[in-house]
């Protein structure tokens, strides 16, 4: 049984784990949401009374009452999107614990981490292994999502999070920075097991996909998710900084700071170097990166839960054989110097930045191919869907 907020329609490396397992002769069952991320709003098709049962490509589906995290308020919605998933989730469990049967029960754990709690239930109730995947360090994301730190609060969370690990029978990590603070709340380091993020397959396909004309010159292209975390801001300072050089940064996804990276650039003329191309079909993205001379990944490193994180797009930006240039510190950045795919600043460090790509990144062609190729052997070395996936089997079969 696999447990996650997130489901296809949605694009989540949940969908991958089931399909693969599905594939491989796993007879799986997935207790989800209704379908709502990133828009906000239920996806076409789906809603109160329309699919929440269904079978897709042999995986049995089934959708609990969620509250949509909407966009306009989402402040006020997001925790009871979280909330409504775990009450109506763990009343789910409880009618499947009764009718079907388990051999195991998986939890995709991106945030937030009372999804756990409909897993927990199962756990409990048919007496079956449980295997934790943490994507994100709680109360620690929490805190560097909301800029909330009340102390009842984190507290409480904290002590869910030990909840949740002392229930899991098999913790895995998608960060080998994450190590430390999970063994400080579980003692246990044989439950701990590392088990990263993979790279969709069409990042190394060469089929190619139609997509806008992107600007002449040095093109720094950054793809995903554009939020809080992302650093959005010492970004749009160092390309004003470098608004008279041929420096063109391209920008995809959507978030929270979208808006605020639009106002910037009308704000300050920046409309010749910087574009905002929106969020796009993930099969198009390997078109994408093959215009880019080089592909950014940026995080904040205001909070230590996010120097920890391994985001998922750098995969994507190994597999497509693409040097990274690494706006970044701590575990991403030690990937980065591992593979020798890339470049890394200090994120604080924005005429830092702004020297590395005009006095050396800019300026080494040659050297950007070489970086490119060594990330897509690291990345077939160890990041590989098939590679991910026989590791994930190896961990099920151990608990049963």
């Amino acid at each position: 049984m696999l447990v996650t907020q997130n489901f296809y329609p949605e694009n989540f490396k949940s969908n991958d784990i089931a399909f693969e397992l599905k594939k491989k002769g796993y007879d799986v069952t997935v207790l989800t949401g209704i379908p709502n991320y990133p828009q906000g709003k239920y996806y076409p098709g789906y809603g109160l009374f329309k699919r929440r049962i269904e079978t897709i490509d042999g995986v049995k589906i089934y959708r609990c009452l969620q509250i949509p995290r909407g966009k306009k308020y989402t402040k006020f919605l997001l925790p009871l999107t979280y909330l409504s998933f775990m009450f109506f989730g763990s009343l789910w469990a409880i009618y499947l614990s009764f009718f079907k049967k388990f051999d195991s029960i998986f939890v995709h754990q991106v945030s937030p981490i009372t999804q756990t709690l409909p897993a927990i239930i199962v756990k409990k109730m048919q007496k079956k292994p449980l295997i934790l995947w943490v994507l994100d360090l709680w109360p620690d994301a929490f805190i560097s999502g909301s800029g909330i730190d009340n102390k009842a609060i984190i507290s409480l969370l904290g002590k869910y999070v030990d909840f949740s690990y002392r229930n899991s029978d098999k913790i895995l990590i998608s960060s080998k920075g994450f190590k430390e603070s999970v063994l400080e709340r579980t003692a246990d380091e044989k439950k701990i097991q590392y088990f990263p993020n993979w790279a969709e397959e069409s990042f190394q396909d060469t089929i190619e996909h139609e997509i806008p004309q992107l600007p002449d010159g040095f093109k720094i292209m950054l793809a995903g998710n554009l939020g809080v975390s992302q650093n959005l801001e010492n970004i749009m300072y160092a390309a004003l900084k470098l608004k008279s050089e041929n420096v063109r940064w391209i920008i995809l996804g959507d978030g929270s700071k979208k808006v605020w990276m639009e106002n910037f650039v009308k704000e300050n003329s920046l409309q010749n170097s910087v574009f905002l191309m929106g969020k796009h079909p993930i099969e198009t993205m390997p078109a994408f990166y093959e215009n880019a001379d080089i592909m950014l990944l940026s995080l904040n490193n205001k909070y230590d839960d996010l120097k920890k994180v391994v985001p998922a797009r750098l995969q994507s930006y190994m597999a497509a054989g693409k040097p990274v240039l690494g706006f970044i510190e701590g575990a991403a950045a030690d990937v980065i110097k591992e593979a020798d795919c890339g470049y890394i600043m200090n994120p604080e460090d924005v005429d830092g930045l702004v020297n590395l790509i005009q006095n050396k990144i800019a300026q080494n062609s040659d050297q950007l191919a070489s970086l490119g190729a060594n990330g897509k052997a690291y990345f077939d070395a160890y990041f590989t869907k098939q590679k991910c996936m026989n590791n994930l089997i190896e961990a099920i079969e151990e608990l049963n």
